[in-house]
């Protein structure tokens, strides 16, 4: 898919693979809406970029049916949807003899994996009503899993299953929506220089690092938003979740 001129919508995109997949949307000449709740964080980033900034809860349906409808009008229909939404909050299930809040359980599964999907269910709508491009294509979307969906550590319990379910998710949507010609692929990053995982990782000492087979380092979100512009351009993607990892397992 050629980026130029194209419309392009990434959410969680104030800080972190957000802010970095949108400033590469905007290098490559796409015509960018930026969401997240973070309004000055995010009003940055689109003065950096030239991206249409549109202050959201991403867990507020409403609120996300209006944001999707105004980047539409200013933009037209989304050919480009990429997901970096990451709410992380370590609980363990039982501590100091206490059971964790369910609602925290509840705020996690709400804003990691039902807004992906809420945003996905939008945003392909539109797409579907597009013209075909070459192959057909209409659109790609993209969604942020992550190393924890498979070897989720303690306290992860809610992120893992939050993280789990949009690995469950890609496959099942591909094959939906690839009669109308858009893709869907999930991206699942391991230990990258976020505030997600600063939130995960309360121990962040070089070990962590080394523990990466190879680059033994933490990945650069730039890492992130060279292989989310691979796969809007490499058609054959489709259907699958790539491990953006170094071949870290924990």
């Amino acid at each position: 898919m050629d980026l130029w001129d194209c419309p392009a919508i990434v959410t969680g995109a104030a800080s972190g693979l957000g802010a970095e997949t949108a400033r590469h949307l905007a290098e490559a000449g796409a015509k960018v809406t930026v969401i997240d709740i973070d309004a000055a964080g995010l009003e940055t980033l689109a003065n950096e970029i030239g991206a249409l900034a549109i202050p959201c809860d991403i867990a507020d349906e409403p609120a996300v049916e209006a944001a999707i409808a105004q980047a539409k009008a200013a933009h037209g229909a989304a050919r480009v949807l990429v997901s970096c939404v990451g709410l992380a909050e370590p609980h363990r299930i039982i501590d100091q003899g206490a059971a964790m809040p369910l609602e925290s359980f509840r705020r996690l599964v709400e804003v990691n994996l039902i807004s992906t999907f809420n945003v996905m269910r939008l945003v392909s709508a539109d797409m579907a009503e597009l013209k075909g491009g070459m192959d057909g294509e209409r659109g790609v979307i993209i969604s942020t899993a992550s190393v924890s969906a498979y070897e989720g550590q303690i306290g992860e319990a809610a992120y893992a299953a939050s993280k789990g379910g949009i690995t469950s998710l890609i496959l099942p949507a591909a094959r939906e929506l690839g009669a109308f010609g858009i893709r869907v692929v999930g991206i699942a990053p391991g230990l990258f220089s976020t505030p997600t995982l600063f939130k995960l990782e309360q121990d962040l000492e070089p070990r962590l690092a080394q523990s990466v087979p190879f680059p033994r380092r933490f990945g650069d979100p730039a890492e992130f938003a060279t292989l989310v512009l691979h796969v809007i351009k490499n058609t054959m993607i489709n259907g699958t979740v790539l491990r953006l990892d170094g071949g870290y397992h924990k």
